[in-house]
């Protein structure tokens, strides 16, 4: 009887891809997959270790899984992503329910090792983390339609807030020609859209090729017959040259669409997270780019309360965005990581300070995008059907200006059609509600 196995994925995309080559290499060796993890012999959790409500929502749901495990609904309980990667000390000795803790350096052994913690007694295994393969068959997680691809993995940049490069090792960029044929892969598959993701995506090629390479990466992939959407996020601003700003407006396939995460406007904060640039030349890059791709969405996150930020620096930052009129955005109270540089800086602020000024910025915004939504009101755009709202009644997708699980929707009325599941269609706009907007299919 083959041995049933599901997953909880938890953080971000570039872990979901992880998940899903995880889980195609032990389908392929004999494992039965589950949708539902509580219904698996063996439940994994793909854990995310980035900031410290991550922290916690891993370890929620490790301890939920137990749960079952203890009351015999799951037989055996798997630990593996950046969670693991990060405390590979600790996490046993803190939560003996797992069964078996894994590295990401340990992806491409798992079955094995899976196997081996079946036949009893702990399992770890903490390769080096450069040992997790960069690409491989996945079995999707996401709708046929819609599929992430993880051009790069790592993280050169050493922000002084952040501990990804400690627990995904150095910038490593996969060769085009991977990407290319994983890209007609997932299209031969179903998929209409293509989101590129890496820690920093506009660095791509960089230490393969000598050279930025993302704007010749998106003109290859543009050529893939089949492919509607290609979309990308996690660009960092000192990597946008103008060839990619040229690309992007020049190429129908790629939706005018740009996540650049600055994190902040004070130049003096900006600094001392160890990244380059202050609001003059930030504003200066972004009216570059609008000039560059006319009518560009463009999506950033931001931190507030690291150390040693003043009312003056927070002033500053949400000028900034009142300023910008970003279409999407997303605020964080800043996280103090152990073993990173800003943990150890002076003039730690307290919680209450950095979470009310985090909601102070998304109150703004909120206020923006709504009425950066009314603007679309009368206006016709395409949308990719994702599905139907039994409570309001109507379908909904997605614009060009909303990426997969981290913008809003568009909802609407149809006239009794129904559209497939991911069909475009064109939707009049006749309203902007909460941020989303709504309207009828006129195609």
């Amino acid at each position: 009887m083959s041995i049933k196995v599901g997953m909880v994925s938890l953080g971000c995309a570039k872990n979901q891809v992880d998940g899903e080559m995880l889980m195609a290499s032990l389908k392929n060796a004999g494992f039965e997959l589950v949708d539902d993890a509580a219904l698996a012999d063996i439940a994994i959790v793909n854990t995310c270790g980035f900031i410290e409500s991550a922290k916690k929502e891993s370890i929620e749901e490790i301890l939920e899984l137990a749960r079952l495990k203890q009351e015999g609904r799951i037989q055996k309980l798997v630990v593996t992503g950046c969670l693991s990667e990060r405390y590979q000390k600790e996490l046993h000795r803190e939560l003996p329910e797992a069964d078996a803790v894994l590295g990401i350096g340990a992806n491409k052994d798992a079955p094995e090792l899976l196997k081996k913690m079946m036949q009893g007694g702990f399992v770890e295994s903490f390769p080096e983390k450069e040992k997790m393969p960069l690409c491989g068959e996945r079995e999707l997680s996401t709708p046929s339609w819609s599929a992430y691809l993880k051009i790069a993995e790592g993280c050169n940049n050493r922000c002084s807030y952040c501990a990804i490069p400690l627990i995904r090792g150095n910038y490593r960029s996969r060769t085009m020609e991977s990407i290319e044929e994983e890209a007609k892969v997932l299209v031969e598959n179903g998929a209409k859209e293509l989101t590129l993701i890496a820690q920093d995506t506009s660095c791509y090629g960089i230490d393969l090729y000598g050279e930025y390479s993302l704007a010749k990466l998106l003109k290859r992939l543009c050529r893939i017959e089949g492919l509607s959407w290609l979309r990308v996020l996690y660009c960092y601003p000192d990597s946008i040259t103008d060839e990619l700003l040229e690309t992007m407006a020049g190429e129908e396939k790629i939706v005018k669409y740009l996540d650049l995460p600055l994190q902040h406007a004070s130049g003096k904060i900006l600094s001392a997270m160890n990244r380059r640039g202050d609001r003059e030349s930030l504003t200066a890059l972004l009216k570059r780019i609008r000039e560059k791709a006319p009518g560009i969405a463009l999506r950033t996150t931001l931190i507030t309360g690291f150390p040693g930020e003043t009312e003056e620096d927070f002033t500053e930052l949400a000028e900034f965005v009142k300023e910008i009129g970003f279409d999407r955005l997303g605020c964080f109270a800043y996280s103090q990581e152990e073993d990173t540089p800003a943990a150890e800086y002076p003039h730690q602020l307290p919680e209450e300070v950095k979470e009310h000024r985090a909601e102070l910025i998304m109150e703004t915004q909120m206020n923006l995008m709504q009425r950066k939504g009314e603007q679309f009101i009368g206006k016709t755009l395409t949308v990719l059907t994702e599905g139907f709202d039994r409570y309001g009644e109507c379908w909904f997708g997605r614009s060009y200006r909303d990426a997969p699980d981290v913008d809003g929707k568009v909802f609407f009325t149809t006239d009794g059609k129904k559209p497939r599941l991911g069909s475009f269609v064109q939707v009049e706009i006749e309203d902007c509600m909460d941020c989303d907007l709504i309207g009828r299919m006129v195609l």
